[in-house]
């Protein structure tokens, strides 16, 4: 009501100038809607779920969602040629209204979707933690853009990297994977890294949220209990994050992980505790994702998707799609998630693909 007499006034005002002379231009356009404006709450739901990537016979089935992205494993480069594989992560886009996130986990070391098919890579690459050791920051640099424009060679917008973990103990669970060095030289690590993603034009994903250093248990498996304090937390844990967030980090996806001193009921990424660390005390306004909802940490939770857009999720990282889908919608349509939460993940979403 507001907005229209507004508009009433104005056009009176620009009628009474013109009469006298003083305004000869028309009442501008009124504005264009934006992509938000435009986009069914099906749409939005889709836009939310970052999926992996399925079998050919389901692709039609899964592009009817209008997922937010598509994410690719080990399988989905195997055996194909680099024209392949272009060609294959094409057709995927050409079925998208909006741009797909493409991503894939190209970690280096024992995490390499991409680099594992000798068709794609001359070899794997190997992990940071092995680079750095070889050759310090410098070779963490030139290896971060080298993985880069592999992928986006290939149209893989997204790579899930860098490992932001603090571990220096070989028995923890994610230290293979960890730069293996204290939380200061982890931070510089993710830094030049993200700095590097950002130069290449890749996007880039810190993980794993609030840390999973310290940790023996694997949340791929089922629950993960991490007993660092909060102090702990704070003073070596987070420095990496906030180096990477401040170096303009795209995305940061939270463990599975139930951190006793953070939250004790909630696994880290369904706990709007510790979402709200990283918004408030981290300073991050970006993309925040789950990670995998179909890993044994929160699968057989109830209601696990409504959970984890509630905690404060924009992007969900699902096998499941259609259960995902299906119960995202319905929790809108009856008000368990607020218009306003899902308005905000998906710009969100959209702004980090550049679309607003």
């Amino acid at each position: 009501m507001k907005k229209t007499i507004s508009i009433i006034i104005s056009i009176a005002m620009c009628a009474m100038l013109a009469s006298c002379g003083g305004v000869k231009n028309e009442v501008s356009d009124t504005e264009q809607p934006t992509l938000m404006d435009t986009m069914s709450l099906e749409e939005k739901v889709g836009q939310i779920l970052f999926v992996r990537c399925v079998e050919d016979e389901q692709t039609d089935d899964l592009m009817s969602i209008k997922p937010g992205g598509i994410l690719m494993f080990g399988r989905d480069f195997e055996r194909l040629t680099k024209d392949e594989v272009k060609e294959k992560i094409q057709s995927y886009q050409d079925k998208s209204d909006i741009p797909l996130i493409i991503g894939a986990d190209e970690e280096g070391g024992t995490v390499v979707r991409v680099s594992s098919n000798p068709n794609l890579a001359p070899e794997k690459f190997k992990s940071p933690q092995e680079i750095y050791n070889e050759g310090g920051m410098d070779a963490v640099v030139e290896n971060a853009t080298e993985k880069s424009e592999l992928l986006l060679s290939l149209g893989v917008n997204m790579n899930l990297a860098p490992v932001a973990d603090v571990s220096t103990n070989p028995s923890d669970y994610m230290y293979d994977r960890s730069l293996g060095q204290n939380a200061e030289v982890t931070a510089d690590f993710v830094s030049k890294t993200v700095t590097a993603m950002n130069n290449a034009g890749i996007m880039s994903v810190l993980k794993h949220f609030p840390g999973y250093g310290g940790v023996g248990g694997d949340s791929h498996q089922g629950t993960v209990y991490d007993d660092k304090t909060a102090e702990s937390i704070r003073e070596n844990d987070l420095l990496p994050f906030k180096a990477g967030i401040e170096a303009g980090a795209s995305s940061v996806l939270v463990a599975h992980n139930t951190v006793n001193a953070l939250d004790s009921e909630n696994p880290a990424s369904l706990s709007p505790t510790i979402h709200n660390m990283l918004r408030d005390e981290c300073g991050f306004d970006g993309v925040i994702m789950t990670d995998d909802i179909a890993m044994g940490a929160v699968a057989d939770m109830e209601n696990v998707y409504v959970k984890a857009v509630n905690a404060g999720n924009d992007l969900l990282i699902t096998t499941d799609y259609q259960t995902g889908y299906n119960q995202i919608l319905n929790a809108v349509k009856c008000g368990e998630i607020s218009e306003e939460t899902l308005n905000s993940a998906v710009e969100r979403v959209l702004k980090m693909k550049g679309q607003i």
